[in-house]
């Protein structure tokens, strides 16, 4: 949509009677609104505000109670008992207890249309001894659960509208967030209000929050900038000279888990010979993309684990480009001028990318054409067994290594796109979630990064730092490696 159709839209909005109303530029439009069912980094913005889950994560990355107050593990790792809050409800009255939890949980764990199969699957039972207690058992130590139940699978939505509505919950979410769903405009808007009865409501000073899909950042920065907006997330680190020198504007930042992928159709791609997945990275720069498109301001990157931390390998490092070893396997794979299709978000950060990846790779031999779609749609048409070549991702992080990798590369992942599968590589993984022992579990996962490294379902490209961009009256902003919006304790003044 133009600028200036954007500013109409947006007008709207600024009116007097929506003193207290949240206006808040995201980057695309949600897919789905069933956490059961929820792929995309979007969604998990939204989700923040109108569903509450078992586990938060604070800007530390750990573990502080949210439905849970409190949690204890005992049998030796497979079993872990969750106290339950007591003033939490749904939004549509219904009580918010150990049942209800229950029925989430097993509905995450066992669903037709469930994509947290994989991330519940050490579960063999949950029990609601009481109103209160929830308890989980497992069929083995499971490091990296609490990780789970701080994300969607920890979701808790209300059973009496998962009855009522079935598979329309996607598009009317019923959930115990300080937000209530009340209007959905796909492509548009996503309205909703403060809910009175929430357990933490003193705490929530807005009264409506508008979150509106605006996937061109230039467009979020302008209407941010003429007042139609209060907040906008992931500004382009081209942009942020220009927000920084706005007295009326502030900017928010946080070192981010997230990072930025290609991924690969491995079984029937343009991309499946490996040959062809290692002439491709030989022919990027990883740093001179940071450079060109990102202003630096990201951090290069081949793993999941950004450089410094405990599960990063130094010794794994990206491979410097090489043309000539590019050309040379490329010849090998009887394919010196291979085409591939690269599928792109209809970003101006991603699209400018998607043209860098296409002139690099060029310079090796290969013919790229790119292929710009709207987010959801992206992912959608690159769902496991689809028919594509290569794809652009996000992932926004874990505080658990195992949920920044696992999810894309294991062979039941549900982010599992590429329909790769090595036994090594699962295996390791599996070794890694049995123990909570810190070295062991390294170990586990170098071993694991050691194959799919030399494999190539993904290439993983930089690691993110998030830039929240917001009006100067915003106050009580806490940004967060995760890239989430906390809705408690943020006022707006006008």
């Amino acid at each position: 949509m133009r600028i200036a159709a954007w500013a109409v839209v947006l007008a709207a909005l600024a009116t007097p009677a929506a003193a207290q109303t949240l206006r808040v530029g995201i980057a695309s439009d949600p897919n789905v609104l069933d956490p059961a069912q929820s792929t995309a980094y979007v969604e998990r913005i939204v989700f923040t505000a109108i569903c509450d889950r078992l586990v938060d994560v604070g800007p530390d990355l750990a573990f502080r109670p949210e439905l849970a107050t409190a949690w204890a593990w005992s049998d030796e790792g497979r079993t872990l008992t969750l106290t339950l809050r007591t003033n939490a409800r749904f939004h549509d009255g219904t009580p918010l207890d150990a049942a209800a939890v229950k029925v989430n949980l097993d509905r995450y764990r066992t669903a037709r249309e469930s994509r947290r199969k994989t991330e519940l699957a050490p579960v063999t039972a949950v029990e609601a001894p009481d109103a209160r207690t929830v308890v989980l058992r497992l069929s083995e130590p499971y490091a990296p659960l609490l990780s789970v139940l701080s994300d969607r699978a920890g979701m808790i939505m209300s059973p009496t509208a998962l009855a009522r509505l079935g598979e329309r919950i996607r598009n009317e979410p019923v959930c115990s967030g300080p937000f209530r769903l009340t209007r959905r405009v796909a492509q548009d808007r996503i309205e909703m209000e403060r809910f009175a009865e929430h357990w933490n409501a003193a705490n929530i000073h807005v009264q409506r929050l508008v979150m509106l899909p605006i996937p061109d950042s230039t467009v979020r920065l302008v209407n941010l900038r003429s007042g139609q907006l209060d907040l906008i997330e992931r500004i382009t680190p081209s942009d942020l000279a220009e927000v920084q020198r706005d007295r009326r504007l502030r900017v928010a930042e946080a070192t981010a888990i997230a990072y930025q992928t290609l991924y690969v159709n491995v079984v029937v791609g343009a991309l499946r010979d490996p040959r062809l997945r290692e002439a491709l990275e030989l022919s990027l720069d990883r740093d001179i993309i940071n450079q060109v498109a990102l202003e630096g301001r990201f951090v290069a990157n081949n793993q999941p684990e950004a450089p410094g931390t405990p599960y990063h390998f130094a010794d794994l490092p990206p491979p410097r480009r090489d043309l000539a070893r590019a050309r040379a396997l490329m010849r090998e794979a009887g394919q010196p001028n291979a085409a591939f299709t690269l599928l792109a978000p209809n970003s101006p950060v991603e699209s400018q990318v998607a043209q860098i990846i296409q002139s690099m790779a060029g310079e090796a031999g290969f013919q790229v054409r790119v292929e710009t779609l709207e987010a959801s749609a992206m992912v959608t048409k690159s769902e496991r067994g689809q028919q594509y070549d290569m794809a652009m991702g996000i992932w926004s992080g874990r505080p658990d290594p195992d949920g920044n990798i696992a999810a894309w590369i294991a062979s039941d992942g549900f982010l599992n796109r590429m329909s790769y599968a090595n036994p090594v590589v699962d295996a390791a993984f599996v070794a890694a979630r049995r123990t909570t022992d810190p070295a062991q579990r390294r170990a586990a996962y170098h071993q694991a990064a050691e194959q799919w490294l030399r494999d190539r379902p993904l290439l993983i490209l930089w690691h993110y730092r998030w830039f929240w961009g917001m009006r100067a009256g915003i106050e009580g902003f806490e940004p967060s490696p995760d890239g989430l919006i906390r809705f408690a304790g943020l006022r707006l003044s006008r």
